[in-house]
């Protein structure tokens, strides 16, 4: 037992960071754990329960959340309501995932603990690697990742005239790959924010918890399609 927590104290003293930055991430990671409890109860209340079916209103709901906490500053007297704000949105992200898990568990109910086994190891390797491969040069990934995002939306409005499953299938791992880059980009950036004493974490968290919940419905929609396309095949 002693070694384990010798271990895990060992992963968050990284040589490169200063202990303000190390003592800021843990904050953040423990809100994005916060984060991830509470939007899996709204998308199992959801998903079980059918409680809450009006989807427009939860998103309408989450952005006004979410403008919230963007224009309510981060203060000691304003970190409990910020926190509120973010379980929250948090909560009605994982109500608005509740259509998407229906469809996966209608096609293969394993579908769901496979997208997010391939997240979580997704988004953990990527993580890792900002931690430790910090350079100042993984900021330039955001020109990249700009580009990636304009040739996306080009071609999937092209898609939309010419109707191609392989430029479709395409478009689906290409965003993959460019989520996984935006991964190391925020991590790297809210790294950067710590060493100059931004101590906004729950901003920070979520940036992150955006970064997985779209990584995971990706995941959702790649393997449901690929299952979809073996029924086809049998």
């Amino acid at each position: 037992m002693f070694y384990l927590k010798t271990n895990l104290e060992a992963l968050w003293r990284i040589s490169n960071l200063t202990p303000f930055t190390q003592k800021h991430l843990k904050k953040v990671y423990a809100s994005l754990a916060l984060c991830m409890l509470v939007a899996a109860t709204g998308a199992h209340l959801n998903v079980a329960a059918h409680l809450f079916e009006a989807g427009f209103l939860s998103a309408l709901s989450s952005f006004m959340i979410l403008f919230w906490l963007l224009i309510t500053p981060h203060r000691d007297d304003t970190e409990p309501k910020r926190l509120l704000l973010l379980g929250g949105f948090a909560f009605l992200i994982g109500v608005g995932l509740g259509p998407e898990l229906d469809s996966c568990i209608d096609t293969d109910p394993n579908i769901v603990p496979s997208s997010f086994m391939g997240t979580v190891m997704t988004f953990s390797s990527f993580t890792l690697n900002a931690f430790y491969g910090r350079c100042l040069g993984c900021l330039c990934l955001g020109g990249i990742l700009l580009s990636a995002l304009i040739l996306l939306l080009v071609s999937y409005l092209g898609n939309l005239f010419f109707l191609s499953s392989w430029l479709s299938q395409a478009n689906m791992y290409i965003g993959l790959a460019f989520l996984c880059g935006l991964v190391i980009f925020d991590t790297q950036l809210i790294i950067e924010k710590a060493e100059r004493k931004d101590e906004d974490y729950i901003w920070h968290c979520m940036d992150l918890f955006l970064d997985f919940v779209t990584l995971f419905r990706k995941f959702m929609v790649i393997i449901e399609m690929n299952e979809k396309g073996k029924l086809k095949r049998q």
